[in-house]
């Protein structure tokens, strides 16, 4: 049996903003996705040495196949809170995400889960393969 490789995780920091907060005062569910695509754009940058608009001007682009979300516990206004993000596994099309979402406050989850992310041409808007020297800058 293979093993499989390990990649890994980064964590950023954000803080609560008002226009978060939903009519039950705490963070909206869809603010959640929002925040993860923040950190991974931001990690891309600092961790993976590519930012999203390099990646763009490649022309490639990560899209969203499929998402899951546990909500555990509510976060709400000016609550600070970090993000950790790694990759679980790379195919040839695309990659899965982890994520973790933590209040810094009490260092309780506040949502987990994972995204499916397809790569796409942008020309074209369809899948693309992930090149070797693509799966070799994520795996890190």
């Amino acid at each position: 049996m293979s093993e499989q490789p390990l990649y890994s995780s980064f964590t950023s920091e954000f803080k609560v903003r008002p226009d978060d907060i939903d009519m039950f005062n705490h963070v909206h569910n869809s603010t959640y996705f929002d925040y993860v695509l923040a950190a991974r754009y931001e990690q891309m940058e600092r961790f993976y040495g590519m930012s999203m608009e390099e990646f763009m001007a490649k022309g490639y682009g990560w899209v969203v196949r499929t998402a899951f979300v546990d909500y555990k516990r509510p976060l709400g206004l000016s609550d600070e809170f970090t993000v950790k993000t790694g990759i679980e596994t790379i195919n040839n099309k695309g990659c899965k995400v982890k994520f973790e979402i933590v209040n810094k406050k009490t260092n309780k989850i506040s949502c987990d889960g994972w995204f499916d992310y397809v790569m796409i041409d942008l020309k074209t808007g369809t899948g693309m393969r992930i090149t070797e020297e693509m799966i070799a800058k994520y795996s890190i």
